[in-house]
């Protein structure tokens, strides 16, 4: 089977199989691009022929670009997975991947923002313009339930339940998950689908209509990079110079709890984590709170 063919199957078996999003395969499409190209200009024209020696090859031809260890290892696992599917459905016969020493990248814990700058991000953006009104609704939504900026963004009325305080969110993989609405975001949301989304929303006209709870200006759906964008503004209003990610924001829902006494476990379902293993990293965030704790209140520390 042709390189271009193999990649071209093994990404539908993703997305209609495995039921990946499409931002998982569009990641994946990345990365065995890459590899497609190397293979290409070593003269490696279909899968059968790719051997321990190619992917070697491959792999130092990334390091010579710059990957990070991360980003090689995340490559790597979508090639490997691209090999096992290969000999399930009995293109090749042995996987080239065997005996390759996988990349081991160092812990990288995520920064996370204090809780004094996540009320200063909140009080930014103000609640006189529906902009404002949206903005910090957003900010609230995302740290008062942990979501991603993709959720946020494509969370629509059906999934808003205000009355009962729950949102229930399309996560990686399409896999759902229902996350509480209460208190502060409950009520900046009220106030933003009262006040301000319907400003927005008739800015759109006799166009078709929007059934995202977060507009943008001109009353269409919100981008992620709009968003990611339209943060490090708010985060500069709040007097944070450094870059702002939502992520950040996602990061710092997981701390917080952590370290106001919250089950991992809880944790772990409300970040929408297969595995609990993923949520673990947490922990040492908040190891770091201990130790602070320990050192500034202990007698002999």
């Amino acid at each position: 089977m042709r390189i271009d063919d193999a990649i071209a199957g093994y990404l539908e078996y993703c997305a209609v199989e495995r039921n990946f999003a499409r931002q998982t395969i569009d990641a994946y499409a990345n990365d065995l691009g890459k590899l497609h190209g190397y293979l290409t200009s070593v003269g490696i024209e279909v899968m059968a022929d790719v051997g321990l020696e190619h992917l070697r090859g491959w792999i130092a031809d990334r390091v010579a670009a710059g990957d990070s260890t991360r980003t090689q290892a995340r490559r790597l696992a979508c090639v490997s997975s691209l090999f096992a599917w290969l000999r399930a459905e009995g293109v090749i016969a042995a996987l080239p991947t065997d005996g390759l020493a996988w990349p081991r990248d160092e812990l990288h814990l995520p920064e996370v923002l204090s809780r004094a700058e996540v009320e200063r991000l909140i009080a930014a953006p103000g609640t006189d313009t529906p902009l404002g009104l949206r903005d910090t609704a957003m900010v609230e939504f995302i740290y008062a339930t942990g979501a991603r900026v993709s959720e946020t963004c494509g969370l629509e009325f059906g999934a808003l339940d205000l009355e009962h305080g729950v949102a229930v969110l399309d996560g990686k993989g399409n896999k759902q998950r229902m996350v509480p609405v209460l208190g502060h975001v409950a009520q900046a949301l009220a106030d933003y689908l009262e006040h301000g989304r319907p400003e927005l929303a008739g800015k759109r006209g006799k166009g078709p209509r929007v059934d995202n709870v977060f507009l943008n200006r001109w009353g269409g759906s919100l981008s992620r990079n709009g968003w990611w964008a339209k943060l490090r503004t708010i985060a500069m209003a709040a007097g944070i110079e450094r870059p702002i990610s939502p992520h950040q924001l996602r990061h710092s829902f997981a701390t917080h709890l952590l370290e106001g006494g919250a089950d991992l476990s809880v944790v772990q379902q409300l970040l929408g984590h297969s595995s609990v293993s993923t949520t673990e990293i947490y922990t040492h965030l908040d190891q770091r709170h201990v130790r602070s704790a320990y050192d500034k209140h202990h007698p002999r520390a």
